[in-house]
């Protein structure tokens, strides 16, 4: 079990300021641009995790960043921030409840992709 969480506290650590980033961005998104909650949170997200994958691969899981680990990242994460920020549209939540649980639920949820599926190399 230990062995499953290694990186965890490097992959927190990379996360907050990743947080920081999608946060600012998707409230600037909806309010200077006038953007649902689902777009914002995809495009923050985008940006955010484009920093985070590159210096996770590196310091995290200590595995090259490729265009084909990526491309998976953004696929399955992404389609959970679009997926968040719909059902916050739908039910009409605020912003910060938008936010808050996307990064909570993308906290262990990105970790285990990138654990398992992402950053695995071939033979694991």
């Amino acid at each position: 079990m230990t062995r499953l969480w290694k990186g965890f506290s490097s992959y927190t650590v990379i996360g907050v300021a990743n947080t920081v980033i999608h946060w600012q961005l998707f409230f600037v998104f909806r309010a200077a641009f006038d953007l649902s909650q689902a777009i914002s949170n995809f495009f923050a997200f985008c940006v955010a995790a484009s920093f985070s994958f590159y210096v996770n691969a590196i310091y995290t899981f200590a595995v090259p960043a490729s265009l084909p680990r990526y491309g998976l990242f953004m696929l399955c994460m992404g389609g959970l921030s679009l997926g968040v920020g719909w059902l916050a549209d739908r039910w009409r939540v605020a912003g910060i409840v938008t936010v808050l649980v996307f990064s909570l639920v993308s906290l262990v949820s990105g970790f285990l992709l990138s654990r398992w599926v992402v950053f695995r190399e071939r033979g694991q």
